[in-house]
């Protein structure tokens, strides 16, 4: 169990709450690029069978091990051909967009679901029971996880979704240049995310405001309910 502890990223005994958070944010980030790339007039996710809610169908297993341990990861890509769109760069900005939304929306709702339970009494605030503590645990992971993502996906490297909003944001001929250094860029991506001297200076951050995010809509939801 202690060499467990070291190796994971997270807590061993909240392993199951993220794997479950894992599981909804993927997907529903996956699902969302799926569905709107293929509203948009491109059917290649769909006839991948990639427009779906169903986990197993965008879950990358590196990339779930990596997050759990090195407190990052990401989910199968969905493929998205952007000559299928009647207006290439601005419904590929909307496709990009979409993933990292979808996250945030998620940590709202989230937020919003845990602070109805805890103004109602539903939950203790203490958590006195084991299933109140389980529910403290989940939501606080799933609400935090959901904006850590977010906020990681709009990071303006490659593969993530910021840096397909900033290529097709940019100039064509500038976008053009860029495109050129994207395999370097990927490099760039991974030293700076994987090299443990590094993290403080990326991932961590990261966490912090997804943490500072996910107090203050909380703290939002409980005072316009009179909490």
């Amino acid at each position: 169990m202690d060499f467990l502890d070291q190796l994971l990223y997270f807590p061993l005994e909240q392993l199951p709450f993220y794997l479950i958070a894992l599981m909804i944010a993927f997907t529903v980030h996956e699902f969302s690029h799926a569905y709107f790339a293929n509203k948009f007039g491109d059917p290649t996710a769909k006839l991948l069978g990639r427009v779906t809610l169903n986990p197993a169908v965008h879950f990358d297993f590196l990339g779930i091990v990596l997050l759990l341990i090195a407190g990052f990861g990401w989910a199968r890509p969905v493929p998205v051909n952007r000559e299928n769109f009647s207006h290439p760069r601005r419904m590929s900005i909307v496709v990009a967009a979409v993933g990292p939304l979808s996250n945030l929306l998620l940590g709202i709702v989230g937020a919003l679901i845990y602070a109805v339970l805890y103004i109602s009494g539903v939950i203790d605030p203490i958590g006195i029971t084991r299933t109140d503590q389980a529910i403290h645990i989940f939501f606080n992971v799933f609400i935090q996880l959901n904006f850590f993502l977010c906020l990681f996906n709009l990071i303006p490297l490659p593969p993530l979704d910021g840096y397909r909003i900033v290529e097709n944001v940019l100039p064509p001929r500038i976008s053009a240049k860029i495109q050129r250094f994207e395999q370097w860029s990927i490099l760039i991506f991974l030293l700076i995310i994987v090299l443990p001297m590094l993290q403080k200076y990326t991932i961590a951050p990261l966490y912090l405001g997804a943490r500072a995010l996910s107090i203050d809509v909380l703290n939002i939801f409980i005072a316009l309910f009179g909490g």
